[in-house]
């Protein structure tokens, strides 16, 4: 009981107790802040991804493709694991615009149908996202050859990270120039135009949310993608996007589907071309996409270490605050080992002294950093209104909301750490005082 005592005069009555439990509660408040915002960022970014490619990719990253690809998309169907596959041709163009401009754009063929079905793509699109089959029919004429450009060709966001979409479809046209290959991976056209040209009107934008996606992809038929990027007595695709079914894991999925692919590619060794099926390979979303989700994945990691580094400072100032407070404490340490108390009794008296300044310090850190999160967007906005500030700018990053709810797991984490950073930093002045004697702290009094 007297350890308790001593522990609640030690936390209300000690000024220096109080400095301790400020400093816990703004390295908490600080951690919780920026981990939830950097998580929910990362968080976001891999959603959108997954949602981009589907659950698992069999695909290449040869130009060239691979044919035969009808019937293992039969077998993949008939594995009742499958909720939507869909056949693309991935490569590059020139697209010219009706007004002289130009750009390198990546090509992207599909069936709008399977696609929607394998992928998000149906719900990325503005104009015909209740009409998913008809994509690729222009408004203003359903006649004529239609492609989906990403939105941020030809759309611009405002500072609160909105597209200022037209109210109508406009009537514009792009001509998209490609090198066509064939199956050997050499021009097709050797000796003629090399090149193929195709002029598409614009039937819809696809916003994704992945900048590099939304600022370069343009998409168009798959039998367009084909004649204008392939040439052969086979037609050959890039990838297959695949969406398993609810209760299928992705991990479990992949296997079964790489096992699949494999005695395929058994079957089709020795048909014309059949060579190409070796550069393929079965990947899931994250694999696939790991070129862009590993920067951003890096940049957490470093983060998370730079608040280990915070951890550490807590430490030393929790050692400093404990080594002066004992110091002022030599006489009750003196009396209590005087009437029987034992080296252990001082020790855990101060570790728990430690873990009442930890437990309080976080506890408090967490309160306030949850009520600062709950109304983050709002400080921004008005900081906006007032002053022109942001946290981000909208108009350059894609990014409505800030991320502002608690992970009730990594709450929970950054609270342990914080009361483990105070026993830690503790021990050693605890251990010290449990050291001292009694016969030279009462004759040190004296004198």
């Amino acid at each position: 009981m007297y350890k308790l005592t001593l522990i609640a005069r030690y936390l209300l009555k000690r000024r220096i107790t109080h400095f301790a439990v400020l400093a816990v509660t703004l390295c908490v408040f600080i951690v919780v802040v920026v981990m939830t915002v950097m998580t929910g960022l990362v968080g976001d970014f891999k959603q959108k991804n997954h949602a981009f490619v589907g659950d698992c990719v069999v695909g290449t990253d040869s130009l060239v493709g691979f044919p035969y690809y009808e019937e293992f998309m039969n077998l993949v169907e008939q594995t009742g694991i499958a909720e939507g596959v869909s056949p693309v041709v991935k490569s590059y163009a020139l697209l010219n615009t009706e007004r002289g401009d130009s750009a390198n754009v990546e090509i992207i063929g599909l069936d709008p149908i399977r696609h929607s079905q394998a992928t998000n793509f149906g719900r990325t699109l503005h104009f015909r996202a209740k009409e998913v089959a008809k994509a690729f029919e222009p408004l203003y004429d359903a006649n004529v050859p239609g492609c989906v450009v990403g939105i941020d060709q030809v759309l611009q966001r405002n500072a609160q990270s909105q597209y200022l979409q037209f109210n109508k479809l406009l009537r514009a046209s792009v001509t998209l120039t490609c090198f066509p290959l064939n199956a050997k991976g050499a021009p097709s056209k050797a000796g003629t135009s090399l090149v193929s040209t195709k002029r598409f009107y614009y039937s819809d934008n696809s916003h994704t949310g992945i900048p590099r996606v939304d600022d370069t992809y343009v998409y168009v038929p798959l039998e367009q993608a084909q004649l204008l990027c392939m040439d052969g007595a086979e037609k050959r695709i890039t990838a297959i996007h695949i969406k398993f079914r609810p209760g299928v894991g992705i991990e479990e999925g992949r296997r079964r589907i790489a096992d699949l692919w494999q005695q395929y590619q058994q079957t089709k060794s020795s048909a014309p071309n059949g060579v190409l099926l070796n550069t393929v390979t079965v990947q899931s979303w994250k694999e696939y996409r790991r070129a862009v989700i590993a920067p951003i994945e890096a940049e957490q990691l470093l983060l998370s270490l730079m608040f280990v580094l915070v951890g550490i400072t807590t430490v030393f100032i929790v050692s400093v605050v404990f080594y002066m407070i004992i110091r002022s404490k030599r006489n009750d340490i003196g009396v209590l080992k005087s009437v029987g108390a034992s080296n252990t009794s001082i020790l855990s008296l101060f570790q728990g002294f430690a873990f009442g300044i930890g437990l309080i310090g976080s506890c408090a850190g967490a309160l306030f950093a949850w009520l600062f999160l709950s109304r983050i967007n709002q400080i921004e906005q008005w900081c906006y209104e007032h002053f022109g500030w942001q946290i981000w700018n909208r108009s350059i990053y894609v990014i409505g909301d800030i991320p502002h709810h608690l992970e009730f797991s990594v709450l929970a984490v950054i609270i342990f750490c914080a009361i483990l950073s105070c026993l830690v930093g503790a021990l050693i002045p605890s251990y010290l005082a449990a050291r001292l004697r009694p016969v030279e702290i009462l004759h040190a009094a004296r004198m």
